[in-house]
C-alpha cells in the first residue's frame, strides 16, 4: 500500500532551513571578490560589487565604485536585505523550531517581501548603472551576481508560505489528521 500526503509539521524545520540558505546566498553574493561582472571575451575587466579591475595575469588594477551613488544605493540595499534576512531567520526558527507561533508568521511574510524588494530593486539597478558606467564590449553575470538573485528568489517564495500558514495550524501542531493526496490499496 502506498499513500502520499502532506506532512505540514515538516514545514516547522524546512522554512527555517530555506531562510538560512538565503542568508548564505546573500553573504556570498555580498562579499565576493571575483566579481559580479567579467568581460566576455578577453577576460580584462571584472568587477564586483564592491570595485572593478582591469588587467591581464597578475597585473591587476583595481578602482572603488563606491564613489558612484548608484554603487553605494546598491551596497546598502543589498546590506539592509541582508539584515532584515536574518532578522527573519532568526524569529522564523523561535516562531516554527522553538514553539509554534503563528501569530508571529504574517509579520516575518512582511519582512521577506521588504527584503525580497529592496534586492530586486539592487539587482536592477547594477547591471543597468554599470553598463552606463562601461561602454566597451560584452560582459557577463557571474556566479555571484546569481547568487543575489538565488537569495531574493528563496526570499520570494518563503514570503509566500509565511502568508498561507496561519491557515494551517492545526496543521503544522499536529492536530489535523493528514489528508491524503493519493492512496493505493
Amino acid at each position: 500500500m502506498f499513500r502520499c500526503g502532506i506532512a505540514y509539521p515538516r514545514c516547522r524545520w524546512i522554512l527555517p532551513l530555506l531562510l538560512l540558505f538565503a542568508v548564505i546566498f546573500d553573504i556570498i553574493a555580498i562579499a565576493a571578490q571575483s566579481g559580479w561582472v567579467e568581460d566576455e571575451n578577453a577576460k580584462s575587466h571584472y568587477a564586483s560589487m564592491w570595485d572593478q579591475c582591469r588587467g591581464r595575469n597578475n597585473n591587476w588594477t583595481c578602482k572603488s565604485l563606491m564613489e558612484f551613488s548608484w554603487a553605494q544605493a546598491v551596497a546598502a540595499l543589498m546590506i539592509i536585505g541582508l539584515i532584515i534576512l536574518i532578522i527573519a531567520f532568526i524569529i522564523s526558527c523561535v516562531a516554527l523550531c522553538c514553539s509554534l507561533n503563528i501569530p508571529i508568521l504574517p509579520f516575518i511574510a512582511v519582512l521577506l517581501i521588504i527584503t525580497a524588494v529592496l534586492q530586486i530593486i539592487a539587482l536592477i539597478i547594477y547591471p543597468v548603472k554599470f553598463n552606463e558606467l562601461i561602454f566597451e564590449g560584452n560582459y557577463d553575470y557571474t556566479w555571484a551576481y546569481g547568487f543575489g538573485w538565488g537569495a531574493t528568489i528563496i526570499t520570494i517564495g518563503c514570503a509566500i508560505l509565511f502568508c498561507c500558514l496561519p491557515r494551517y495550524e492545526d496543521e503544522l501542531s499536529g492536530i489535523a489528521k493528514t489528508k491524503y493526496i493519493y492512496t493505493s490499496e
